[in-house]
């Protein structure tokens, strides 16, 4: 029981590092936003959708894909007896993406890609994680 939420736990923080990383490390260094983007502030980013390089926007969608493979993958890992840890882990990361996705002005490609993304994702997520769990 202990190590299952320890695994969550876990798995969701390696997660968020992940989506940190492709997001705001990788993607706003290789496509810098505006000089006056305020990336905190979720009014500039509504105001301001357009403003923000594709790039950057491509790495956000990158960003969700691999958290939610990395977050699956370690909450698995840890677990060893259960895939749950991971299914929760994916769940908070999918409703999460839905979120941001549905509350911030995107066009049809970003929601798209971010479906197909969070798809595949947990596809690849739970194959990996399956292979640490053993029943």
């Amino acid at each position: 029981m202990i190590r299952n939420i320890l695994a969550t736990f876990l798995g969701f923080i390696a997660a968020s590092i992940i989506v940190y990383v492709f997001e705001t490390l990788i993607g706003h260094n290789l496509f810098p936003l505006p000089s006056d983007a305020s990336p905190t502030d979720m009014d500039w980013i509504k105001s301001n959708m357009n403003k923000i390089p594709l790039g950057a926007k491509a790495f956000v969608v990158i960003g969700h894909f691999m958290g939610i493979i990395v977050g699956m993958f370690i909450a698995g890992l840890i677990s060893k007896t259960s895939m749950l840890p991971a299914y929760i882990v994916a769940s908070i990361l999918i409703l999460a993406t839905a979120f941001v996705t549905f509350t911030l002005p995107k066009g049809l490609w970003f929601i798209l890609a971010e479906g197909v993304a969070v798809f595949a994702g947990f596809s690849f997520g739970k194959t990996l994680a399956q292979k640490n769990v053993y029943n």
